[in-house]
């Protein structure tokens, strides 16, 4: 996310695209990343998040990284110490021996690169004197502590300031988010909402040359096939002259830009949208809007429909059906006692969700639409696609959620969350590995835990329920 003339600024399906991979944990997540039983239900423990709100990027188990700035403070200098992974890659001599080869690495891929149309010259210009930056290699294998909670997370992201924030950017660049929703159909506020997730507009840069960042993953550490790919990728978009190079800067994963866009991912989805010759993700706000609007778009985005809808879950529902494989209508939904807040009614009945009780019982509900599957496509986190939906809906001048959350709920520590999976599986109720991070198999295990003993079975892995579970 490195901006510089627009203001300096801002995980792909599968292994390869940006929103579908952006998860790698990272390391000065430990004091400020938020987790909750909330969250923790959905992708782990917390989900790739905009690194201004903590410091360094998120990383996951599918390559690629997360989003946002790295502040200052952080780690600049290898602590010399072994990979939390265990990965025969991720050991200090093996570091050290990598990094030693980092230039003979780099020649092997100059033919990788020519096949890809970039020139001896460009390669040189680019690529020639660059040393490793194996501080990375700390970030890659960290193991981060959460400690907030989803409504601290959504207090953060669709703030008072961020809401005006983002309304001002909606006027100043009218014109160019008009023809963006006129060209590809995608709901300007969305837009303005990943750029004010991201990247605060464009108010906080990542300053670690992508080029440089790449090419240390490529050649070093555990996920180098994966970063070979980014960092030809990288250097195709510097050869074309896309981005200048001094402005090609982001997060030690090699996002950039203010809606933060992997060089693999710029390859698929940018456009040169001021048809000034280059695709410029990081300078032009065209071309930047544009780009994001061209990825949801290419993802299945539908035109004229919502994300979602905040709704009241009637007394004594059954909450087994609260899970994102049991999709209905809007109508079925509506004959099982779903409602809108202050009987809003539904603007289209035969749109298909599915509900989403990220606090369980205890907090607000959502129908959850074809849209927001996209939004999680950007990003693979509920959690996140949640605060994309709600701050666009905001920007559009929609009110502040109605339910409240359980905000006297703590917050569950890594080590808490392994104990409360080490615990359901000793009582037959199968939750994953215990590794500390919630996803769908934990969330079924605490449901059918819930159930076994009376309570109302909504998934919740709450402070509450661990301290059931230890208490049985």
């Amino acid at each position: 996310m490195a901006t510089q003339g627009l203001a300096t600024q801002g995980l792909a399906q599968g292994l390869t695209r940006r929103c579908a991979t952006i998860r790698l944990l990272t390391a000065a997540m430990l004091a400020a990343c938020c987790a909750s039983p909330a969250l923790a239900q959905n992708n782990g423990p917390f989900p790739p998040l905009p690194l201004w709100l903590f410091g360094v990027q998120a990383q996951a188990q599918a390559p690629a990284p997360a989003t946002g700035s790295v502040p200052p403070g952080t780690p600049r200098e290898w602590s010399g110490l072994d990979g939390a992974s265990g990965d025969p890659n991720m050991t200090a001599d093996a570091i050290r021996a990598a990094a030693s080869n980092f230039p003979a690495c780099l020649e092997q891929l100059r033919a990788l690169a020519a096949k890809r149309g970039v020139s001896r010259a460009s390669f040189d210009k680019h690529v020639s004197g660059l040393t490793p930056d194996l501080a990375i290699m700390d970030l890659v294998d960290a193991q981060p502590e959460f400690t907030r909670a989803l409504w601290d997370y959504l207090d953060l992201l669709v703030s008072e300031a961020r809401i005006q924030t983002g309304k001002e950017m909606l006027v100043q660049h009218k014109v160019a988010f008009e023809k963006m929703e006129k060209a590809y159909g995608v709901d300007r506020y969305i837009i303005a909402a990943i750029w004010g997730v991201e990247s605060k507009y464009s108010a906080q840069s990542g300053d670690r040359p992508v080029i440089r960042s790449t090419a240390t993953l490529a050649c070093i550490g555990r996920r180098q096939t994966f970063f070979t790919n980014e960092f030809l990728a990288a250097l195709e978009i510097l050869h074309r002259g896309d981005v200048q190079a001094e402005h090609l800067k982001g997060s030690w994963a090699g996002a950039f830009g203010p809606t933060q866009f992997m060089p693999t991912t710029f390859k698929r989805f940018a456009v040169d949208f001021d048809n000034d010759g280059r695709r410029d993700v990081v300078d032009s706000v065209p071309d930047m809007l544009a780009s994001t609007a061209n990825n949801l778009k290419k993802d299945g985005w539908q035109t004229g429909e919502s994300w979602g809808y905040e709704v009241v879950v009637p007394k004594g529902f059954n909450y087994l059906l609260a899970d994102r494989a049991r999709q209905k209508s809007v109508q079925e939904w509506e004959a099982l006692g779903i409602r809108r807040p202050a009987g809003k009614p539904f603007p289209r009945s035969r749109d298909r969700a599915y509900l989403l009780v990220p606090a369980g019982n205890q907090g607000p509900a959502f129908l959850m639409l074809q849209n927001f599957h996209v939004l999680m496509k950007y990003n693979p986190a509920e959690s996140y696609a949640l605060a994309i939906g709600y701050l666009a809906d905001r920007l559009r001048g929609g009110a502040p959620l109605v339910q409240p959350w359980p905000r006297h709920e703590a917050v569950l520590s890594r080590q808490e969350r392994r104990e409360l999976q080490s615990l359901l599986l000793r009582r037959g109720f199968d939750g994953g590995e215990p590794n500390g991070r919630l996803g769908a198999k934990a969330r079924a295990a605490v449901r059918d835990f819930q159930a076994s003993v009376g309570l109302v079975p909504d998934g919740f892995a709450s402070a509450t329920i661990l301290a059931r579970l230890r208490s049985d």
